[in-house]
C-alpha cells in the first residue's frame, strides 16, 4: 500500500488562533459559530459574521482550507439556528461542514448540495456500514471517527468504505461514546451533543475546606487538592472519586493523546486527515502543537521517521501522553 501525507487539520477556537494555526502551517482550521450550533459553545469562544468571514479570506489567502463544525444535536422543532449556520457557513465561503444531525446533513444536502459535507465525531459512526449509510444518504466526503478504533481496525474501514477517513491525533480524550455523552447532562443539565457546553463554567465551584481546595461541578464534588497541588477544572469524567477503599481517576486519568510515533503507520493504512484537538486552548498550544505536527509530516514526506522528542510534554494534560486505543492489541 502506497502512502500518502495526511491533511493537517487544526483548531481555531478565535480569530487570534486561527492566524496562529494558519501560520503554523495547518492544511486546514476548523471553528464553530457564536452560538449553541456547535460543541464548544463557551463565552469568548468561536466566531461571529464578520470574523467568520475574515478568517475564511486570510486561511484562503494562505493556501488554507476552512471548515465549519455545526455539530450538535437541534432540539425537536427548533433546527433554524442550526440551518441559519449551514446557509452562514455556505455562503460565506466554507470549504467543508462538518455535521452530526441526520436532519442537518439532509438539509445541507438538499440546499447547498456542493458545500462538502464531513460527519462528525458526534455522529459516533465506527463500522462500515454506518459509514456507508451516510455516504449513500447525504454525500458525506469524510468521517472523523471515534477515537475508540485499534490502528487495525481503522485499516479495515479504509479498505471497506469509499469515504475519507480523519482521526484524532492530539489532544483531550473522550471517555464517553463520541457524541452520546451523558455525564455533563447528569451533573448540570447541560451536554456538549445538545448545548455544546461540558462542564459549564456557571456550574463550577471552588471552595476551601479543612486545608484542601474541593472542586466541585453543580451538586457534585469533583476533586480535591492538599497544598501545594495542581487545581484543575472539574471536567467529570476527569474528577477523583473514591470507590471501595481506592481513590482515583475512575473514568479517565489526565493524560493527552499525542501520535506523532504513529504517523508512518496512519499514512500507511490511509488515513486523509489528522486532527488537533483544543478549540478552547490558547495561541501558545496552537502555535506548538501545529507547528510540531507540520515539522512531522514534513519530516514524513521526505521519507523520514517522525520521532517524538518530548517538545509537546508541556502541552499534554498532566505532562502525560498516550496513543490511546490506536495502539490497543486487544479487542
Amino acid at each position: 500500500m502506497s502512502a500518502t501525507i495526511p491533511e493537517l487539520i487544526c483548531p481555531a477556537g478565535t480569530p487570534a488562533t486561527l492566524r496562529a494555526a494558519v501560520e503554523a502551517g495547518a492544511d486546514a482550521v476548523y471553528l464553530g459559530f457564536r452560538d449553541a450550533t456547535n460543541a464548544r459553545n463557551f463565552p469568548g469562544l468561536n466566531f461571529d459574521e464578520a470574523e467568520f468571514r475574515d478568517g475564511v479570506t486570510f486561511a484562503h489567502a494562505q493556501g488554507c482550507k476552512v471548515f465549519v463544525a455545526i455539530n450538535t444535536y437541534p432540539p425537536a422543532g427548533g433546527a433554524g439556528p442550526w440551518h441559519a449556520a449551514v446557509d452562514r457557513a455556505a455562503t460565506g465561503g466554507a470549504d467543508a461542514v462538518i455535521l452530526a444531525d441526520i436532519g442537518l446533513l439532509d438539509y445541507a444536502a438538499t440546499r447547498h448540495p456542493d458545500l462538502r459535507r464531513h460527519l462528525s465525531v458526534q455522529a459516533s459512526a465506527s463500522n462500515a456500514g454506518a459509514i456507508q449509510y451516510f455516504r449513500d444518504a447525504f454525500g458525506i466526503a469524510r468521517v472523523v471517527l471515534p477515537r475508540v478504533l485499534a490502528m487495525a481496525d481503522i485499516a479495515a474501514l479504509i479498505r471497506e468504505v469509499e469515504v475519507e477517513t480523519e482521526i484524532f491525533a492530539f489532544g483531550g480524550l473522550c471517555v464517553m461514546a463520541e457524541g452520546r455523552c451523558a455525564l455533563s447532562s447528569y451533573a448540570t443539565g447541560r451536554s456538549p451533543n445538545t448545548n455544546g457546553v461540558c462542564s459549564p463554567a456557571s456550574h463550577v465551584r471552588y471552595q476551601r475546606r479543612d486545608g484542601t481546595v474541593v472542586t466541585r461541578l453543580g451538586d457534585f464534588t469533583i476533586d480535591a487538592a492538599g497544598e501545594g497541588q495542581p487545581v484543575g477544572y472539574p471536567t467529570l469524567c476527569k474528577g477523583r472519586f473514591v470507590a471501595g477503599d481506592r481513590t482515583g481517576h475512575l473514568f479517565e486519568d489526565p493524560v493527552s493523546l499525542n501520535t506523532i510515533d504513529v504517523l508512518a503507520k496512519f499514512a500507511e493504512i490511509g488515513v486523509r486527515a489528522l486532527k488537533i484537538e483544543g478549540r478552547q486552548r490558547g495561541r501558545a498550544y496552537v502555535t506548538r502543537v501545529v507547528g510540531a505536527y507540520r515539522q512531522a509530516l514534513d519530516a514524513l514526506a521526505r521519507g523520514e521517521v517522525p520521532e517524538d522528542t518530548g517538545v509537546l510534554d508541556a502541552m499534554s494534560e498532566g505532562q502525560r501522553k498516550t496513543t490511546g486505543a490506536y495502539a490497543k492489541s486487544w479487542h
